[in-house]
């Protein structure tokens, strides 16, 4: 690819995105384990006259944090996309993702050293959860 170690220029010294990509897989991983059916979690109640409860209460709330651990894996992800395209320069990308790397950065400037990108994160997954980056880009890029 061409790309330096983790995504970063100096990866002697600096760990880049080796620990925003451990947390992607420690996101995923957890939504794997919400992922099973919550139907095999149902328990008899009525007096053991009902074998079937509706588990859909439990399964609407792990939906919940399933979602934001999939908006903080995209952002994740969309963090590190930007900082390739501007490793890959003088290479250009489409006016479309030029137009969401512009925003990327007005949260996540580039990282030339190590620093905690949890902020930019977090900030970036708000906006996917808002639908910023969604099937227009470009209409609704730049939203406040």
């Amino acid at each position: 690819s061409g790309l330096p170690a983790f995504l970063i220029p100096d990866s002697g010294l600096n760990s880049g995105f080796m620990l925003a990509q451990v947390s992607a897989a420690a996101l995923v991983s957890e939504n794997k384990a919400l992922a099973g059916p919550a139907s095999t979690d149902s328990l008899p109640t009525s007096a053991n006259q009902e074998d079937h409860v509706s588990m859909s209460a439990y399964a609407a709330r792990r939906l919940g944090a399933m979602s934001a651990n999939a908006a903080g894996v995209i952002a994740i992800e969309l963090l590190a996309a930007a900082q390739a395209v501007e490793l890959r320069r003088p290479l250009a990308t489409s006016p479309q993702l030029a137009a969401v790397h512009d925003r990327l950065r007005r949260i996540s400037p580039f990282l030339a050293e190590d620093r905690s990108l949890a902020a930019e994160i977090d900030a970036v997954a708000a906006l996917i959860g808002q639908g910023v980056f969604g099937p227009a880009v470009g209409a609704d890029l730049f939203r406040p």
